[in-house]
């Protein structure tokens, strides 16, 4: 699609919601909808980054996903490490620079160091920017930053929202578009600060099935939207 016409978000953000809804009706186990999840999403973020878009952060791993089966825990941390291992270079070639959310506290060492191994070949890729958010949970992100501004002295009165933002797990702009697939409308404790002047598109489409047509379809619809900034005034924004 031509996205000539189109507005482009600067940051877009993705719940993958519904790879085990997906595998059911496939008559698949869970991990094959879990593994397809994670070809489309390699797929759609190259996409992605193809049309201009700066930001990409996607919610992988929650904390709470921790309470899932052992099992299934258990693929999808190997499946981090595989897919990490193996394809960290399509991303270095793309010039693209992977960055990761979340507490690593709980995540075993071969998780962390296939992280760490990403983060390090692509950290001067300057295209666009893929924050994965893996162990994420909003209200920990916040608790965590402001543990972080304790350490740092950080003067209460000099507190500001562009300067807690520095405190964050990755210090972003803020998401301009989330969208999230499968039917869900909830954010799920994903990114609370950073969406607080997003747009929200819902999808019904499983994220495995979530194709290049479906995210052109959200982008024509955050096109057709007037955003609104609250008190915050913009110029390109009337309220």
């Amino acid at each position: 699609m031509d996205y000539a016409n189109l507005k482009i978000p600067n940051h877009v953000a993705i719940i993958l919601d519904g790879n085990g809804r997906w595998a059911k009706e496939h008559n698949l186990i869970r991990s094959l909808g879990h593994k397809a999840g994670y070809e489309n999403l390699k797929d759609l973020s190259l996409y992605i980054f193809s049309q201009g878009i700066k930001y990409l952060s996607v919610y992988a791993f929650s904390t709470e996903n921790f309470k899932r089966s052992e099992e299934e825990v258990s693929y999808l941390m190997n499946l981090f490490i595989e897919k990490f291992n193996q394809e960290f270079d399509i991303y270095r070639k793309e010039n693209v620079k992977v960055v990761f959310s979340g507490r690593r506290q709980g995540l075993n060492d071969d998780v962390l160091t296939a992280m760490d191994k990403i983060e390090l070949k692509t950290k001067d890729n300057t295209r666009g920017l893929f924050n994965i958010c893996l162990n994420y949970g909003g209200q920990f992100e916040l608790i965590d930053a402001v543990k972080k501004l304790v350490a740092a002295n950080v003067e209460i009165d000099r507190l500001t929202p562009e300067t807690f933002s520095h405190y964050l797990y990755q210090d972003l702009p803020p998401v301009d578009l989330m969208i999230r697939t499968s039917g869900e409308a909830r954010l799920s404790n994903f990114m609370p600060w950073q969406l607080s002047y997003a747009e929200f598109y819902f999808s019904n489409i499983y994220f495995p099935a979530f194709n290049h047509e479906a995210f052109d379809n959200a982008i024509i619809e955050y096109t057709s939207r007037d955003r609104r900034f609250g008190g915050v005034i913009n110029e390109n924004t009337s309220n």
